[in-house]
């Protein structure tokens, strides 16, 4: 920590901000929050010190949202998930940080071309209805795959949740309860490989009142949001990040 300069602290508390924000107004933008984390720690602590203040975040959007979510998309969701998993369980483990950046980058446009796609034939809404599996697998699998590798779930996820149209509140109380389960689920994967030190949770603690005021702004933000200014930005804050992710990595 001693390492660490007043701007890599201001930083860090911005993109603690942004984790708030994500949680309880737009998710798209958490993976604005990885690329500030990694900018500043080193690649693989900076996803497991990021895990702790998404796991704050998440708490704060269940006592926001909880009670709006929408359980069978959950439920169906689930298998795919888990599988996207372990295959980035084992990406890590193959890949070095350069070819996980684009990957992401990758999977995130295509997945926005996908969705757009979708919304212009007008079968979003299939998505959460009878004959939505595939769209569940194949969004499922992908946000278990990025969220695994780089915390970067967020986007894929919310393409999917704006695809199947879910109004703000439902959107928000879908994801709060997804993204708790998944990331308390990483947790021990952190842990066991050494990357959750002494060091990295006492960062956090300095940080978690930033996710807070974060939390707050995107709670008082989310509750004065028109649907389609909404699905807006979560699109463009996707597209953003998906190219500050392929444009930045290292050659």
């Amino acid at each position: 920590m001693t390492d660490l300069t007043a701007w890599a602290w201001t930083l860090l508390a911005v993109g603690a901000l942004v984790v708030g924000v994500s949680k309880t107004a737009l998710p798209g933008a958490g993976t604005l929050a990885v690329a500030i984390f990694a900018s500043v720690l080193p690649a693989k602590h900076s996803t497991a010190t990021l895990l702790v203040l998404l796991i704050v975040g998440d708490a704060f959007a269940l006592i926001t949202y909880r009670r709006h979510a929408d359980w069978p998309t959950l439920i169906r969701l689930a298998p795919a998930v888990v599988c996207g998993l372990l295959v980035g369980a084992g990406f890590l483990a193959l890949a070095d940080d350069a070819w996980v950046q684009r990957t992401i980058a990758i999977i995130l446009l295509l997945v926005v071309a996908f969705t757009l796609w979708l919304r212009r034939r007008g079968t979003g809404t299939s998505l959460v209805g009878r004959g939505g599996r595939v769209a569940a697998a194949g969004y499922g699998t992908l946000g278990g795959f990025t969220t695994m590798v780089a915390n970067a779930g967020g986007p894929v996820m919310s393409m999917y949740f704006v695809a199947a149209r879910f109004e703000v509140k439902a959107f928000l109380g879908t994801a709060a309860w997804f993204f708790a389960i998944v990331n308390i689920a990483k947790l021990p994967f952190a842990i066991g490989l050494g990357l959750l030190t002494p060091q990295s949770l006492l960062i956090d603690l300095l940080l978690v009142p930033a996710v807070l005021i974060g939390a707050f702004m995107g709670r008082a933000l989310a509750g004065r949001m028109r649907q389609d200014v909404f699905e807006r930005i979560v699109f463009i804050l996707t597209i953003v990040a998906a190219l500050y992710l392929l444009f930045t990595a290292p050659v």
